[in-house]
């Protein structure tokens, strides 16, 4: 069983009195179901498992009236139980294809008598259509693939080793050289493996990278399916945009340019299929923005953009195939930026921080710019030896020193500072 962030946060949820119904969301196999199975087991005296793919007989349960007494007298007669008052998890997964019985939270919540998880995947809990939505009745937590320190919890790394790395990047001070060498070593593991949990998993029972490979192949082979399954006359476009976000991100630039995937291609075109992959959780937007200013939003030129995916590793299996013994060993220079970026992208995502990038007529980019402290904090990405050297870095600092917050460059190197600039190691991104 691999440990989970998020059952701290359903934990949170679970000591409010007079709660909602929990809703979890995420990406298609980021471990939602195994999330909520190890904390009812640790939190509940029965737990109530509703699987609407598994089980779609019960769907019936919620043809007639919506009432607690109602359905759950339904569902028992279908052999689902036992439902104790005050000391029962109800957890309906893949919900979104029972459209009726995320209706009918609302009166289950306010009837009081047990407790509520509903999960499924994004797809669907966007795209299909629901009676009448529980405004005000759900609370709605988002899960990710594992980050970097959930990496490490599943290799075995010591916690006080984990506080160290906490401790260096809240102090920002240098790591032990013997520590930061190994921390390398696993963080290069983690960009080929990602934060899929069944590739973690798979890697933790067998270092395997063959096996890992598959089961990536397996997930992306899904998230395709899903594609035909719920994009309806999208598809196909669909389809096109997610297949070109590796090669896109392995451009110099990484900006994604629609004219790659046809003559003539027009935002008018993509941006509904583009957004379709957002929606899903499969990928992320970065949007560029012009004016080095708060907010954002204000400001952000939405055609203009990069797409990041949602996990490293599925990015990995698809950029490096041969070459995952070079990435191991710390030869970086196949696809580096790409794997890179985008592994910053997941961590600032994982944070629900918004991604933006600042491009000012192609003379003058910034990886990624964030709000902190209601001012600016400029983050880049570099994989080689040359992390010292950033002009765009250089020059927004000038221009901008009444805005700027701090200014974070990341590399394969220790944590150092030079010129007002905080240079952290790559794997410190998740204690940020």
């Amino acid at each position: 069983m691999l440990e989970r962030k998020v059952i701290t946060e359903i934990e949170e949820w679970y000591r409010l009195k007079n709660k909602k119904a929990l809703l979890l969301t995420g990406a298609r196999q980021v471990g939602k179901t195994t999330a909520v199975r190890e904390f009812a087991k640790r939190n509940y005296a029965h737990f109530v498992e509703i699987n609407f793919v598994k089980h779609p007989t019960a769907i019936q349960a919620f043809e007639h009236d919506l009432d607690t007494r109602t359905i759950v007298t339904n569902l028992s007669a279908m052999g689902f139980g036992p439902f104790v008052e005050g000391k029962t998890l109800i957890f309906f997964d893949e919900i979104q294809e029972c459209p009726k019985a995320r209706t009918a939270i609302k009166f289950l919540v306010e009837e009081q008598k047990y407790d509520y998880i509903e999960s499924g995947s994004l797809l669907g809990i966007n795209y299909k259509p629901v009676p009448s939505f529980p405004v005000g009745y759900e609370e709605e937590i988002k899960m990710y693939p594992l980050d970097f320190e959930e990496f490490l919890w599943a290799k075995g790394v010591a916690d006080d080793i984990i506080s160290l790395l906490r401790k260096s990047c809240q102090k920002e001070e240098a790591l032990p050289d013997f520590i930061h060498g190994q921390m390398g070593m696993y963080y290069r593991q983690y960009l080929i493996i990602g934060g899929m949990p069944d590739a973690v998993q798979t890697y933790i029972d067998n270092p395997d990278l063959n096996a890992v490979a598959r089961v990536h192949h397996s997930i992306l082979t899904t998230y395709r399916a899903d594609i035909t399954n719920y994009a309806g006359k999208d598809q196909q476009l669909v389809k096109r945009v997610f297949d070109a976000i590796p090669s896109e991100l392995g451009k110099q630039d990484k900006r994604f340019i629609l004219a790659n995937l046809e003559k003539g291609a027009s935002l008018r075109k993509y941006e509904d299929p583009t957004q379709w992959l957002i929606d899903a959780g499969i990928a992320y937007y970065s949007f560029n923005t012009t004016a080095f200013s708060l907010p954002f939003a204000a400001t952000e030129n939405r055609r203009l953009y990069k797409l990041y995916m949602v996990d490293t590793g599925l990015l990995s299996s698809v950029l490096l195939k041969g070459n995952l013994f070079d990435v191991l060993n710390g030869n970086l220079s196949i696809n580096e930026g790409a794997l890179t970026e985008n592994y910053i992208a997941c961590v600032l995502s994982g944070k629900n921080i918004p991604l933006h990038y600042f491009d000012k007529k192609s003379r003058q980019e910034l990886d990624f710019i964030i709000e902190e402290k209601n001012k600016i904090t400029i983050i880049e990405v570099k994989s080689g030896d040359s992390y010292k050297k950033h002009p765009s870095l250089d020059a927004a600092m000038e221009a901008y020193p009444e805005i700027i917050n701090r200014a974070i460059v990341f590399s394969p190197y220790n944590v150092t500072h030079r010129n007002g600039i905080l240079y952290l190691p790559l794997y410190l991104a998740s204690f940020l």
